[in-house]
């Protein structure tokens, strides 16, 4: 086989739309690809070296040691995974993915890694193939994880993503989008454990908001398909489920006061990720002076390469 000498690679940034939490429970989640990307730039070398330079962090290391990086573990997971069929490589990374507002930064590295692989190898995988197998190292990496936002960065466009199947579904869905920072973020793992702690006494309840939260995500999908493009009931629904979110404990004054004032202008509005702190996600176009509100444009194009 003759592998290219240099090539690109490229993925999107995501978020979610609805979803979150109950995904990590087996409910189906609707995620959007985002115009923001991160981008890889190969180079073949002739010895068995693999150079990573990014912004993040420069690294070098072997086909045989394959030695870890805490900043690029989403990068060296895939190429870990597939070492034994690889030449050296030398990969430059450029992201244009802002990173302290939840888009998925990670999951684009690892998509455009998972993509940029595909010249080198014998054949391309099927993509749901290539999505299991990066929600796999998803899990080795940090323990849990849906892949929704893999889902996202690999496919384009929003997606509906049954993590049991596991099954990826485009969804028509392409409204304008405002992420609103709240200033601070609680890291995720914290969130989840706050949650797990305060619901240990109650897990069947706790069961049965992860599945009301799923179906509210199917309800809305089914809204989508049947309305118009103003689409209120897909509206109600995504208030909705920021309530569920409440319900679970996930937000505070400052996401509350945020998610009320866009909807007196009258957006839909949630939080979006895993709460406590992050973004809310608003439907529209929303300016608040006392906060940095990201305008967000959902791609249609997911993870490419360019190689021949």
């Amino acid at each position: 086989m003759t592998h290219p000498i240099a090539w690109t690679s490229a993925a999107p940034a995501s978020t979610m739309i609805l979803g979150e939490h109950a995904v990590v429970y087996g409910q189906p989640a609707l995620v959007s690809a985002l115009d923001h990307w991160l981008t890889i730039r190969w180079r073949r070398r002739n010895d068995r070296q693999v150079i990573i330079h990014s912004a993040l962090a420069e690294h070098a290391t072997t086909l045989d040691e394959m030695s870890d990086h805490p900043r690029l573990r989403f990068v060296l997971a895939p190429l870990r995974h597939h070492a034994a069929r690889l030449p050296g490589l030398e990969l430059t990374i450029d992201s244009g993915i802002p990173t302290d507002m939840g888009l998925g930064s990670s999951a684009a590295a690892l998509a455009a890694t998972l993509k940029g692989l595909e010249p080198l190898l014998p054949e391309p995988p099927h993509p749901l193939e290539q999505f299991t197998l990066g929600r796999n190292l998803i899990r080795q990496i940090q323990g849990r994880g849906s892949g929704a936002d893999l889902a996202a960065s690999l496919t384009g466009g929003t997606v509906l993503l049954d993590p049991n199947l596991p099954a990826i579904t485009p969804i028509p869905f392409r409204d304008t989008l405002t992420l609103i920072y709240s200033g601070y973020k609680t890291p995720t793992a914290e969130v989840l454990k706050k949650v797990h702690d305060e619901w240990e006494l109650v897990p069947d309840l706790q069961d049965d908001l992860y599945q009301l939260m799923g179906e509210t995500v199917r309800q809305a999908v089914r809204a989508l398909a049947l309305e118009d493009e103003a689409h209120p009931l897909f509206n109600r629904l995504f208030n909705i489920y920021h309530g569920l979110m409440d319900a679970l404990g996930v937000c505070d004054l400052t996401l509350a006061k945020i998610v009320y004032q866009v909807r007196e202008m009258g957006h839909a509005a949630k939080i979006s990720g895993s709460g406590l702190g992050d973004c809310v996600l608003a439907l529209g176009a929303v300016t608040l002076e006392d906060y940095r509100c990201l305008p967000v444009t959902i791609t249609e194009g997911g993870a490419w390469h360019d190689a021949a």
